[in-house]
């Protein structure tokens, strides 16, 4: 469910509004020119952060534990997709040949969508970007995202978060 909910194009977290913590990559994985301004995911991936479990509610007595996450091959597909995507987009904003683009080393997946895609007189994104190889990449990371969908859907009625 996490490399879903970071890679679905419905996550319109944006630096817009203050410090992107859900970059699940790092900068030499997608040759960043600068440093992220948050770690907190893929802190969070790794294991890297504490999870507290209370033993026992009323004492407080803390079960600390380091979980690094595990995801299904449908899963790393997606991640290495999505890492393909912001490599591109940290070359076209690194590069004097990024077509004059500038971009933000903190960028989300909506802000590389809005750096490809730009807007319409109305504001509104466009649905396609002249650049190939974006359009490309970010199908690609569509696709992995349909699959990986497609295993998930049924867990989404077992646990119950939606009722058949």
């Amino acid at each position: 469910m996490l490399a879903y909910t970071l890679f679905h194009n419905s996550n319109i977290i944006s630096i817009k509004y203050g410090v992107n913590h859900w970059i699940p990559f790092t900068e030499n994985e997608v040759n960043a020119r600068d440093k992220f301004d948050s770690h907190f995911m893929m802190s969070f991936i790794s294991g890297k952060i504490i999870q507290n479990r209370y033993s026992n509610l009323f004492e407080q007595e803390e079960d600390k534990k380091f979980i690094k996450r595990e995801f299904s091959t449908e899963a790393k597909k997606v991640f290495d997709a999505g890492r393909e995507l912001w490599r591109y987009y940290h070359t076209s904003i690194s590069s004097p040949t990024g077509g004059g683009r500038e971009g933000a080393v903190n960028a989300s997946l909506y802000d590389i969508r809005e750096h490809f895609q730009g807007r319409d007189d109305k504001g509104r994104m466009n649905a396609k970007s002249d650049d190939a190889k974006y359009n490309e990449l970010i199908g690609n990371l569509r696709l992995t995202l349909h699959t990986l969908a497609k295993k998930i859907e049924p867990k989404v009625y077992e646990y119950g978060f939606l009722r058949e």
